[in-house]
């Protein structure tokens, strides 16, 4: 559909006669003062200056720059924390070493010193030292360290302490004891003797060395000539055999009582009502000991060599 409504040019729409619709009477000369007061106007409108935005910017800059001055006189009004240079630290810190080197210089100053001289071929060096300091060079502590060797001999030392002491108080040494070595270990170590310490062989043999007059090294008896075919107790009554010494039923004091298994002993005494009484180690393990048997319970009396 077509729009059929007359257009209306620019002097109709300032002219206030044709506003109220009646443009076709209106004198002339009112409408052209209507025309001319609409171009007057226009022309006005035209050179009148219009405000800027850029004078805002501005206006807002001088509030910025305002408020971050009151910001920063705030601030340098508060406490702030303080910030040193660290060359000053460092200096402070020398000043200080140096009072306490001045501080300690005259302790040294009142010392006496010693010239030293080292020479080389071709060459003299003379050092001073202080006395205190020479002296300290010369001074040793004293300490030696243990060695392993020394470590297992205390070790040893206590296992002795720890068995003589229990031998004492056994009582003994008043019942007769008289085997030089009660105290000693038993694990691996080999008496004078050569058979192992506070074992029962050990014991009878020292007994037969001591009833022929043999109290110490050399000893008349010992392993190489007591019993060369084994040392055991149990070897004891073969070897007798062996070198043709006497073996009876008959016991007699001062014999070699084989009672059986790997174990002999020692004949203290023989007793009128048929027993006898032995002496003897390791029956009670490690120890010395007595007792009193039928001398029908012994295997054998091994007599003493000649």
């Amino acid at each position: 559909m077509v729009d059929r409504t007359p257009s209306r040019n620019l002097d109709d729409l300032f002219d206030p006669a044709s506003a109220r619709g009646n443009s076709a009477d209106a004198p002339a000369q009112v409408q052209h003062e209507s025309r001319r007061a609409a171009r007057q106007a226009a022309a006005l409108s035209a050179a009148a200056p219009r405000p800027t935005r850029q004078k805002q910017p501005r206006v807002r800059a001088v509030k910025k720059t305002l408020r971050t001055s009151e910001v920063r006189e705030v601030r340098a009004s508060g406490p702030q924390p303080s910030k040193r240079n660290p060359l000053s630290v460092l200096a402070t810190m020398t000043a200080v070493g140096g009072l306490f080197a001045v501080a300690a210089i005259p302790a040294y100053a009142t010392q006496q010193t010693q010239v030293i001289e080292a020479k080389a071929p071709g060459t003299t060096q003379t050092i001073q030292v202080s006395d205190d300091i020479a002296a300290s060079i010369a001074t040793r502590d004293g300490y030696s360290a243990t060695t392993p060797e020394q470590l297992a001999q205390a070790s040893e030392d206590a296992v002795r302490a720890a068995a003589n002491e229990a031998y004492l108080a056994s009582g003994a040494r008043e019942m007769g004891d008289d085997y030089p070595w009660p105290y000693e270990i038993m694990d691996n170590q080999l008496s004078p003797l050569n058979y192992y310490y506070r074992e029962c062989v050990d014991f009878v043999a020292w007994r037969i060395n001591r009833d022929q007059g043999s109290f110490a090294p050399p000893f008349k008896w010992v392993w190489s000539n007591l019993t060369p075919y084994g040392g055991n107790g149990g070897q004891w009554q073969y070897n007798w055999e062996s070198l043709g010494r006497t073996i009876s039923n008959v016991p007699i004091a001062g014999a070699v009582a084989y009672t059986g298994g790997n174990h002999v002993a020692y004949v203290k005494s023989v007793n009128a009502d048929g027993t006898v009484t032995l002496e003897e180690y390791n029956y009670v393990p490690g120890m010395y000991s007595q007792r009193t048997i039928p001398a029908s319970s012994v295997v054998s009396f091994l007599y003493p060599p000649s």
